[in-house]
């Protein structure tokens, strides 16, 4: 996985999955800037609003011993990745959001 990569983090202990910018990965851990997927839509909807930011992204670190699976956001068939349903929404990318370059595949 290339850094700036937009990436599924499934942790456990609590399980939760956080999608968003792959910042760093090493053997103590992931970085990440992003959110919990369950707001995935309330983080759209305040963006195309423009709503005063209630869900926003942050940065974390989670220790390696709570990551159970990394995927990069990809769409699967005829389901769009995450990625492409906020671009189809806001109508930017999420990597033009963030003010990132997109990663060189």
């Amino acid at each position: 996985m290339e850094i700036n990569s937009i990436v599924i983090v499934s942790l456990t202990s609590p399980k939760e999955k956080i999608w968003g910018q792959l910042l760093l990965l090493e053997s103590q851990g992931v970085t990440v800037r992003g959110i919990e997927l369950d707001s995935f839509d309330d983080f759209i909807r305040q963006i195309v609003g423009q709503e005063e930011t209630t869900v926003g992204m942050a940065t974390v670190f989670y220790p390696m011993h709570r990551v159970e699976r990394i995927a990069t956001d990809e769409s699967c068939g005829s389901l769009p990745s995450l990625a492409e349903r906020f671009h189809h929404k806001v109508g930017m990318s999420i990597q033009e959001y963030l003010g990132i370059e997109a990663p060189r595949v």
